[in-house]
């Protein structure tokens, strides 16, 4: 599969984080709404998959497509963002700011909701014939999760936020791991397999990432889930979101780049 050494694919992560920060702001927002967009469909046919086989195993072997779709397009998700553009930071490239990044993660942000907000409207319409029947199955699944994953956590205070914060965690350790997996091999094949692994084990796991929840809820509350903006954004996306961020950038960004780029002196020998 034409595997890259571990100092070969971190250095092209810091150049990817620093070519992402240059990126225009129009450039910027159609990756990334193309990718909340590409995101949101693979959310659709993971839960098809899981309601029509009772199998919650086969949806998530199948989630992973979806993300290999859009990294090999070239398109960005939040969760991506929020681990490559900091090592470009901590790297010192020329011209990259703390602003500078600040920047991408809110274009990011807007693109990848306005493009998973645009399928879950898309969804709904049809699982509704244009808002007129029962969503049927599918759509009342989604509608439970996002009753389950904002009022399901809010009945807990403090406990069921830091519950969310944690999952989001979990979530972009994985999650960023299959970014990084799209760097590890110069071939189709062996990038699909590497991005593949971690991602099917955080949805099967049942973690929360930010971007798949712009369209779970929104699409829930547009087929008549009973919970409010403020219980979305306050119970699940704020925490969610953070959790991503600290996770991915701990757990996979710093990790990988001290000690494959700013390695620390190697030991004396006695």
């Amino acid at each position: 599969m034409s595997y890259l050494v571990p100092s070969e694919f971190v250095t092209k992560m810091v150049d990817s984080g620093e070519s992402k920060i240059y990126m225009s702001t129009r450039d910027t927002l159609i990756r990334a709404f193309m990718a909340g967009a590409i995101l949101a469909l693979a959310a659709v046919f993971a839960v098809t998959v899981t309601v029509q086989t009772g199998s919650p195993l086969v949806g998530a072997m199948l989630f992973p497509v979806g993300f290999i779709m859009l990294y090999l397009m070239g398109f960005d998700l939040l969760t991506g963002v929020f681990v490559l553009t900091p090592l470009a930071l901590l790297d010192k490239r020329p011209g990259v700011t703390v602003n500078g990044v600040l920047r991408n993660w809110g274009l990011v942000f807007l693109g990848n909701f306005g493009g998973a907000l645009l399928v879950a409207f898309m969804m709904a319409f049809m699982f509704t014939t244009g808002f007129s029947t029962d969503p049927g199955p599918i759509g009342e699944k989604i509608s439970t999760i996002g009753e389950a994953r904002t009022l399901g956590y809010a009945e807990f205070g403090a406990a069921g936020w830091f519950t969310i914060f944690l999952r989001g965690m979990l979530c972009n350790w994985m999650v960023s791991m299959g970014v990084v997996g799209a760097m590890i091999s110069t071939t189709v094949g062996g990038k699909a397999i590497a991005m593949w692994m971690p991602i099917m084990l955080f949805f099967f796991m049942g973690f929360e990432h930010s971007v798949v929840n712009m369209f779970l809820f929104p699409s829930a509350m547009i087929m008549g889930g009973d919970f409010s903006i403020m219980d979305y954004m306050i119970w699940n996306e704020i925490p969610t979101a953070l959790g991503n961020l600290v996770g991915g950038l701990a757990f996979t960004g710093l990790t990988l780049y001290t000690t494959h780029v700013k390695t620390a002196p190697k030991r004396a020998l006695r």
